[in-house]
C-alpha cells in the first residue's frame, strides 16, 4: 500500500488524527450551537454514525485512504442526501459549524481558506429545496 500524497490536503491537515479532531469538533458544534438547530434536526439523535461517515468521506476526498468508497462505493452526495430537505438555512447552519471547526482546528490560513471555499461549494450543491416555509420537500423521484 502506497503512502498518501505528502502534498494532499489529508497530509497537510495532519492525517487521520487531525481529520478526526476536525470532524468531531464539527459535530460538537452542531450539537451545541442554538444557531445550528435546523440542520441538527435532520441528523440522527446520535451523531457517531454521521461523524464516521464524514470522516471516511473526507479521508478519501482529501487524498488519504479512500475509506468511504471502499465501504459504500461512490459517495453520490446529492443522492444520499435526497431524503432530507436541505435548504439555504440548513446549508448556512452546516457551514457555520464547519467554518468554526476549521477556524479552531486548521492553523494554516491558506489551507483553511481553501477548505472553507471548497466546503461552501459542496454545501451549495447539496441544497435541494428553496427553503420557503410553504414548500414541502421536493417530490422528484430519484431513479
Amino acid at each position: 500500500m502506497s503512502n498518501p500524497n505528502p502534498t494532499s490536503v489529508y497530509e497537510r491537515l495532519g492525517g487521520a488524527a487531525a481529520l478526526h479532531r476536525l470532524v468531531n469538533r464539527f459535530y460538537e458544534l452542531m450539537d451545541e450551537l442554538p444557531e445550528a438547530y435546523t440542520v441538527r434536526k435532520i441528523h440522527p439523535e446520535g451523531l457517531a454514525g454521521s461523524a464516521e461517515s464524514l470522516f471516511e468521506f473526507l479521508s478519501g476526498w482529501f487524498g488519504g485512504p479512500p475509506l468511504y468508497s471502499n465501504k459504500k462505493g461512490h459517495p453520490r452526495l446529492r443522492m444520499r442526501h435526497a431524503p432530507y430537505a436541505v435548504g439555504p438555512v440548513e446549508r448556512d447552519e452546516w457551514m457555520l459549524c464547519m467554518r468554526l471547526a476549521l477556524t479552531e482546528q486548521v492553523e494554516d490560513a491558506d489551507l483553511r481558506d481553501a477548505l472553507t471555499e471548497t466546503f461552501q461549494k459542496m454545501a451549495d450543491h447539496m441544497v435541494n429545496t428553496d427553503g420557503l416555509p410553504n414548500c414541502s420537500h421536493h417530490s422528484h423521484a430519484h431513479a
